[in-house]
């Protein structure tokens, strides 16, 4: 019997799971027998290419003869749609969250040995909600509960004193408990290998790689501003599920185009890029966050203006600030300047320079003006068939045709400067609707 089938057509594609009682166990399974399922589960996976004009319907109705279909997906005809199925289809997995809980509950046991009231936890994408499958593991070490002196009692009755000796200062305090813990990492972690001590960093943190999970790995340690963006990140997260979806969408753009990477340099991170999301989503009109009464848009509209707000936006002089909802004065020579929400004095995009900003921008007009042209060639309603190109999200993942951008082609849409223009126009006729209506 069948576990899984993928099939793939040239025009729609479809997942099912099919659920089979037998194979379900009642609490949290062991990394080993997760990994048995897993590998039960891909002996038992075929995969069918199917005609592009396959019927959909008759093939699901097949399909099921062979059990219960968990979950389904096909070729999506519209945007909206394709927005959640993207966000479904990238966001972290229960069991995918449980692993990660558990690798923080194995540094714990290791980091014990020398503070016994000590935890690790995550934060950042693997907990606020806009985490995606492969991201990395942030975790920060705990130590609020132990002050100077930390004691324990034995079970044979000995009082063991554990003492944090005083330093210059909180970093340097940081640093050593990092280095020792990391040195700990290093020589007798489990699966721990890669490890990197990063002690000079603004945030000083140690990295290493976890094979028995797959997880590349940061570990710091009392990142409480970290903590709070996290839990300010999963609030505005949860106020509507296409805060989620938009900013999902947003990343994969941004990784598709080279707007973000997962090596360390000029580029817009992920976390900026999030911020840069919440604060359009503060400045359209209405607003959508944090106000709860006009939450009524389509993420759909939101992806058009979310890339018309950022391709007309003032960077060269304005700065954005999540926390007070608007833009301000830039108090700093830097080329984007995105205020820390908790820490108003810093700049979490200080690493951008112009040329990635620049991209970024550019990007965002051939974006609006591409989503547009989606609208006119699909309407809502319309179903998109086999004989029609590239559309809707598909369009805003493939190489940019602007030239300067790396994997550009020849294109015969209008230049960067002519398409800003376009996109003012029609903006200004949507607000003359608007206004009339």
């Amino acid at each position: 019997m069948l576990e899984k089938i993928s099939l793939q057509g040239k025009f729609f594609n479809c997942c099912i799971s099919v659920s089979l009682s037998s194979g379900e166990k009642n609490g949290c399974k062991s990394l080993h027998s997760l990994l048995v399922e897993r590998q039960r589960q891909a002996e038992k996976s075929v995969l069918i290419s199917c005609q592009s004009k396959t019927n959909e319907k008759k093939l699901l109705k097949y399909l099921s003869r062979h059990g219960d279909i968990k979950r389904h997906f096909f070729y999506e005809s519209y945007l909206d749609r394709q927005i959640t199925s993207l966000t479904e289809f990238y966001q972290l997995t229960e069991e995918n969250i449980r692993l990660r809980f558990l690798v923080c509950s194995l540094l714990k046991d290791i980091a014990a040995a020398y503070f016994p009231e000590c935890t690790v936890k995550p934060f950042g994408s693997s907990v606020n909600g806009f985490g995606k499958l492969g991201c990395d593991l942030d975790m920060f070490l705990d130590l609020d509960s132990i002050s100077g002196w930390t004691t324990e009692l034995t079970k044979s009755g000995l009082l063991l004193e554990y003492q944090m000796k005083p330093a210059n200062s909180e970093r340097a305090v940081t640093q050593s408990i990092l280095s020792v813990i990391g040195e700990c990492l290093d020589q007798f972690g489990p699966g721990c290998v890669g490890v990197h001590k990063i002690l000079n960093a603004r945030c000083p943190l140690v990295r290493f790689s976890h094979q028995p999970s797959g997880f590349q790995c940061d570990l710091t340690a009392n990142n409480r501003v970290a903590m709070k963006s996290t839990e300010l990140l999963y609030v505005y997260g949860k106020l509507d599920p296409r805060v989620q979806s938009l900013v999902c969408t947003v990343r994969c753009w941004a990784r598709a185009h080279g707007i973000t990477s997962s090596i360390s340099g000029a580029w817009i991170t992920n976390f900026s890029l999030t911020i840069m999301v919440l604060f359009f989503l503060q400045k359209r009109n209405p607003p959508i966050i944090p106000t709860l009464d006009h939450l009524q848009d389509l993420a759909e509209e939101l992806l058009c203006e979310f890339f018309e707000f950022y391709a007309t936006f003032p960077f060269n002089r304005m700065s954005i600030n999540i926390r007070k909802g608007q833009e301000q004065n830039k108090p700093e020579v830097s080329p984007l300047h995105i205020q820390n929400p908790f820490e108003s004095s810093l700049n979490i995009s200080q690493n951008v320079n112009t040329t990635q900003l620049k991209n970024f921008v550019t990007l965002c007009q051939e974006s609006s003006w591409l989503l547009y042209q989606s609208k006119t060639m699909s309407p809502k309603g319309v179903a998109v068939d086999s004989t029609t190109t590239t559309w809707g999200i598909a369009t805003l993942l493939l190489p940019s045709r602007v030239p300067g951008i790396k994997g550009h082609r020849k294109r015969r849409e209008p230049a960067s400067e002519r398409i800003k223009s376009l996109l003012e126009s029609l903006k200004y006729k949507t607000q003359q609707k608007k206004t009339k209506d």
